[in-house]
């Protein structure tokens, strides 16, 4: 415990007019749950915060109850410590693609390394992926829309939860980071 900054990453919230979750309610239940230095950034769920009375650990499971009981649905809530943000941005395998075509899927729990070798890499021809560490860095120059390599496929191969953010957002997620670690 302690004043570690963290970043929470909630799935689905506030996309295409579902799950809607005001971002100002959002971060009460964050402090709620014991957390400090608490902020958000745009609306798709990204909330920097210290977890200082509560282990950083619970409040996932903490958070994603706290919305179900409040909004009626239950969103996975993946975190990733500053630090390790930093690493994964680092870790790109596709740091010369164009930013608008590169995604990072966050995963919940590390991937089984026999799972991940069986991940088909001709999924979607035109598309590439790395699994580095616990993140999916998926390059899709077609866009994603088109793509297959979605949440749903690597959650079920992977046996695990992922949520993404486009390479921008993680940057501005790095960003902000940096000024408050």
């Amino acid at each position: 415990m302690g004043s570690t900054l963290n970043i929470a990453l909630l799935r689905g919230i506030n996309v295409g007019g579902k799950n809607k979750l005001p971002m100002k309610d959002l971060a009460a239940l964050f402090r709620e749950a014991g957390c400090e230095d608490v902020r958000t950034y745009i609306q798709s769920g990204n909330v920097l915060f210290r977890a200082v009375a509560t282990p950083p650990d619970a409040i996932p499971s903490l958070i994603s109850a706290s919305i179900e009981d409040r909004f009626g649905y239950r969103v996975p809530v993946v975190t990733r410590t500053a630090a390790e943000l930093r690493a994964a941005v680092e870790a790109n395998p596709f740091a010369g693609a164009e930013a608008d075509k590169l995604l990072v899927l966050f995963l919940a729990d590390p991937p089984d390394p026999e799972r991940v070798e069986a991940l088909d890499p001709n999924r979607s021809p035109g598309d590439e992926f790395a699994v580095v560490g616990g993140e999916i860095f998926l390059h899709c120059p077609n866009g994603f829309a088109r793509s297959k390599l979605t949440n749903s496929y690597f959650d079920s191969a992977l046996s695990t939860t992922s949520t993404g953010r486009n390479w921008r957002t993680v940057g501005k997620l790095l960003e902000l980071a940096a000024t408050g670690d």
